[in-house]
């Protein structure tokens, strides 16, 4: 199992807190994506957090069930990580030729991973000279705990199908998201159920990655709180009105705009920090996934309290879709980036 690296025959799953997304594509990078095989599958949130034995093989099943629903024949599997289990960062070393490089860095990676070496599962790739200064190469590092990651594998393989890669949740939603060649940055940024995943694109290349702790299931409180409701009806009224300061007399958006305030914020200071590293590079605009392209003007909110361009991202942008497949993913499309994304881990 690689934690980074990894591609072949394959297909891709992306576990989330109350659904689970399976894709298989065919093609690449090169001569386009096309969708093969896809599964979508609403499972309890109790499910993904329970680490028992007993819910491990209740997952294990869930799982087998759903390859089983879309026809899937290879037992190969690359694996989305949430960014709360897994640490990543862009660092600078010196630069070096491309093999010397790699085989040197390996013995710097202590410096870089948060945890005891003996305790993670560390991989790195090459990004190429730092946009800031030739001399150096920017490396990104992705860990998790190996307690972690040996337990997943565990599960998957009890149920017959082979880990071949694992990758942090955010880079994969960015390879979906990014629009290759953009002259300036781009924030991406997934609004997902209990997290909002960061990540700045720059020359191509994640320049900035993060995470902030909630995410759709706060709003879903607040507005349940604050308009005395339950849960799945405060899911409803955000998903129909939104932000839209017109309807239900306004109540929801105030409700919203007093959490999503703090989530405007955090992506202006994102924004900073990246321009304060890269010096003269400019922000191109923000490209919005999951929940934040399907909530009503979420787009148009964000663009107001960032002052920076914003719109929905499209996660099928490099994939081949059929009519028939478009009609049976509407509704759900959006919540895809991810596991696009692992999926288009390119063979070329």
């Amino acid at each position: 199992m690689s934690l980074l690296h990894g591609v072949g025959d394959f297909f891709s799953l992306d576990i989330g807190t109350n659904s689970m997304r399976i894709v298989q594509l065919s093609g690449g990078s090169q001569r386009g994506w096309s969708l093969q095989r896809y599964s979508y599958t609403a499972i309890a949130p109790q499910l993904a957090q329970d680490s028992s034995d007993a819910g491990k093989a209740r997952l294990g099943e869930a799982i087998v069930g759903a390859v089983n629903q879309a026809g899937i024949k290879t037992k190969n599997v690359a694996l989305g990580i949430p960014a709360n289990k897994s640490y990543t960062s862009i660092v600078e070393t010196d630069t070096l030729p491309e093999k010397e490089l790699m085989k040197s860095f390996k013995y710097e990676l202590d410096k870089y991973v948060p945890m005891p070496l003996s305790e993670a599962k560390a991989d790195y790739i090459i990004l190429g000279p730092s946009p800031n200064d030739p001399r150096k190469t920017e490396v990104l590092v992705s860990s998790v705990a190996k307690e972690y990651a040996e337990s997943t594998m565990e599960m998957i393989e009890k149920v017959g199908f082979n880990i071949i890669a694992m990758e942090p949740e955010p880079l994969a939603m960015a390879r979906a998201l990014n629009v290759p060649g953009s002259a300036n940055a781009t924030m991406i940024v997934d609004f997902g159920e209990g997290a909002t995943d960061i990540v700045i694109m720059y020359k191509d290349q994640p320049r900035l990655v993060r995470s902030i702790p909630g995410g759709m299931d706060v709003l879903v409180r607040a507005v349940a709180n604050g308009l005395s409701m339950t849960s799945d009806q405060a899911r409803q009224f955000i998903l129909k009105y939104g932000l839209d300061q017109t309807q239900a007399n306004g109540q929801v958006f105030n409700t919203l705009n007093a959490h999503l305030e703090s989530y405007a914020a955090e992506l202006v200071k994102s924004a900073r920090f990246f321009q304060t590293k890269y010096l003269g590079a400019s922000m191109g605009g923000v490209v919005l996934s999951n929940y934040a392209s399907m909530i009503p003007l979420f787009p148009e909110y964000i663009e107001a309290k960032t002052n920076m361009p914003t719109m929905r991202g499209d996660p099928w942008q490099f994939v081949r879709v059929s009519a028939s497949q478009q009609q049976a993913l509407a509704g759900v499309s959006n919540e895809f980036a991810v596991v696009i994304g692992l999926s288009e881990r390119s063979n070329d």
